[in-house]
């Protein structure tokens, strides 16, 4: 089995750390850079409920996208349920690396693994990385489908293709729309969307739309919008994450076995949708 050190370098040269934002926390968070690794999970949040699915599971490398301490911290105490989870992976020998914006941006990297899901054909990156002479590195994809889709039907494969959730997917714009070209972002989207108008979309899949951007961009062009579940749109990155290490494996002759997590670590749970027939008076802006 390899050690801790090598997968690290492995994944580091994936996702090299220096290509992550300055504000984001990545790399590895906790583990022995000596100690074996027969095992490695992957998910998007480092959560409780993933830690001990990574313990059940005998891992000893846990690799998420979210970061667990984002904003830093002075306590690791038990008391706190980020504290728990660095005393779980440490009394199981349990590794945890992070590989966020660094995943964001890569080639391939979150969206090509969201655009696959959705069956899209990537042709370049929506805010390509200036550092790559290639043009293939950046934040977000624009794709195309293998033929026009109307916004109903794209809306309909994404809730089809993408892992499901409580949210589903929220549309803006005519159903019945024709799209040729999309943009996605996985993950909070709602920044780009003068890049998405610069690049010719007639859709933009992403999540965590809020009222007034979303508002803003309807009333700027009839680009149609799609917001999913921020965790669906992540998920896709840890089977495509997963194969690249799998062949990484192969290659060394290390033998790993490597997880998905199929847990659900969206937070929202439950969904009711509108039944109202009239509209409310004087309700608040």
């Amino acid at each position: 089995m390899p050690r801790l050190s090598e997968v690290i370098a492995a994944l580091e040269n994936l996702w090299p750390a220096q290509r992550a934002e300055s504000w984001d926390a990545v790399g590895t968070v906790v583990g022995d850079p000596d100690q074996e690794v027969g095992r490695v999970l992957f998910a998007v949040d480092p959560v409780q409920e993933i830690v001990d699915e990574a313990v059940k599971l005998g891992a000893g490398l846990l690799v998420t996208h979210h970061p667990l301490y984002l904003r830093g911290t002075t306590t690791v105490a038990a008391s706190t349920f980020k504290g728990r989870v660095v005393h779980t992976l440490i009394k199981n020998d349990i590794a945890l690396h992070v590989a966020h914006t660094n995943a964001d941006t890569a080639d391939p990297g979150v969206s090509d693994a969201l655009a696959g899901a959705l069956d899209l054909r990537v042709l370049r990156p929506l805010v390509p990385d200036a550092t790559d002479p290639q043009g293939r590195r950046g934040l977000g994809r624009v794709c195309e489908p293998d033929h026009p889709l109307t916004v109903r039907e794209l809306a309909e494969r994404a809730a089809r293709c993408l892992p499901a959730t409580a949210q589903g997917i929220r549309v803006a714009g005519d159903p019945e729309a024709v799209v040729r070209t999309v943009a996605v972002s996985g993950g909070s989207g709602d920044s780009l969307f003068d890049d998405v108008r610069a690049a010719g979309a007639d859709a933009f899949l992403t999540a965590d739309l809020r009222h007034h951007p979303a508002s803003e961009a309807r009333a700027h062009s009839p680009l149609a919008l799609l917001d999913a579940a921020h965790w669906a749109t992540e998920w896709p990155w840890c089977e495509l994450a997963a194969a690249q290490l799998d062949e990484i494996s192969d290659r060394h002759g290390w033998d790993l076995r490597v997880h998905v997590s199929k847990t659900v670590t969206d937070p929202w749970t439950a969904h009711a949708a509108s039944t109202a027939t009239t509209s409310p008076s004087g309700a608040p802006n």
